[in-house]
């Protein structure tokens, strides 16, 4: 490895919010040093913030590791190019912006896989679709799929503001929903290495440095599990309150306990509006009529009953809510289907609890 070599590799790192110009054309990359099976970058930022500095620190560290052969020591620093400039308040930890929200919801679950994102996509076109002002915030930092569920893969976030020093993201809107993923302002699978701070960081910049201006309601589409990154948020971010996914096998109901827990623990507590039971049911297309229990019948009912917690809807498994994922089109927006339905009733019965 050598110096040139690492040069061209970051020339892949673009910046969203600049043009989509590399690092290396804006002259961000300070320094590269290559030697004895290491590699060290450090990245220069200007003395005002850039709200994507975690960003393009992690997709310059994967960028690397692409890279670089294996067991390559790799590190990725920054530092500020006019530190004699006072730095404004960081506008990231500013609750201005959800000023005009009027309820925060995070959409959880105690693992992945249960169709969390899927849900909170339709829960959210299905809650526009009955008038309500609704933006969502993809805060699933190692899986974001909102831009593919919504047709919005590769649009590029304009940013606003008065200066440089107090810019926002400008969610795009479609579908009647504002939306705002982290998979927007990242490239196109782009594998993001975010450490617990820094992936807590970026997202509470993605929710608090948006322009969304007036909503019912803001969802958050939170990562699965239990960890730091949602006790951040949950510590930083004014919610209301938060809707549980899971599916109604037993291995999934296990970990539903550990997301209500942490909900209701005392330094939390937070309101838990109710349970989202998704793959409630297989029907078949052309048999609309027929359920057949894949994953068990009802655990999410008993779940909810046991925890004494409202289930706010059953969703059932049916090929058009993944079809529509996959195009890009919630199937929510669809009038007199089955599955568009229960996302609507889902919707109400949110409203209402809310």
């Amino acid at each position: 490895m050598n110096k040139e070599e690492i040069y061209v590799w970051l020339q892949e790192v673009r910046h969203p919010a600049k043009e989509d110009k590399s690092i290396v054309e804006l002259g961000m990359v300070s320094s590269v040093d290559a030697a004895d099976g290491s590699i060290r970058v450090t990245l220069a930022f200007p003395g005002r913030p850039d709200p994507l500095k975690n960003y393009l620190v992690g997709a310059t560290q994967a960028c690397l590791y692409r890279h670089a052969p294996g067991g390559t020591d790799i590190s990725v620093d920054s530092i500020v190019k006019d530190p004699a400039k006072p730095a404004p308040k960081g506008l990231q930890f500013n609750l201005e912006q959800l000023r005009e929200v009027r309820h925060i919801i995070g959409i959880a679950s105690g693992k992945g896989g249960v169709g969390k994102s899927t849900v909170a996509v339709n829960l959210a076109v299905a809650l526009a679709k009955q008038g309500f002002r609704v933006g969502l915030a993809d805060a699933d930092v190692y899986g974001p799929s909102v831009p593919t569920m919504t047709g919005t893969e590769g649009v590029t976030i304009e940013m606003v503001g008065p200066d440089e020093e107090h810019s926002l993201f400008v969610p795009v809107e479609k579908y009647g929903v504002k939306w705002l993923s982290v998979g927007h302002v990242s490239g196109a699978g782009q594998a993001l290495i975010w450490r617990g701070p820094m992936a807590s960081t970026a997202l509470k910049q993605i929710i608090l440095q948006t322009q969304w201006g007036p909503l019912d309601f803001l969802l958050i589409d939170m990562p699965p599990g239990t960890g730091d990154i949602h006790i951040s948020l949950i510590g930083d971010i004014p919610m209301t309150g938060a809707v549980i996914v899971t599916t109604p096998q037993e291995v999934a109901l296990a970990d539903v306990l550990r997301g209500v827990n942490m909900f209701r623990n005392p330094q939390v507590n937070k309101p838990i509006y109710g349970l989202v039971e998704n793959m409630a049911w297989f029907t078949p297309a052309d048999h609309p009529d027929e359920k057949y229990y894949l994953f068990g019948r009802d655990g999410g009912v008993r779940m909810a009953s046991e925890l004494d917690i409202p289930l706010l809807g059953q969703i059932p498994l049916v090929q058009g809510i993944r079809e529509g994922a996959d195009a890009g089109t919630p199937v929510a927006l669809s009038a007199d289907r089955p599955d568009a339905q229960a996302f609507a009733e889902l919707a109400r019965r949110l409203a209402a609890a809310v």
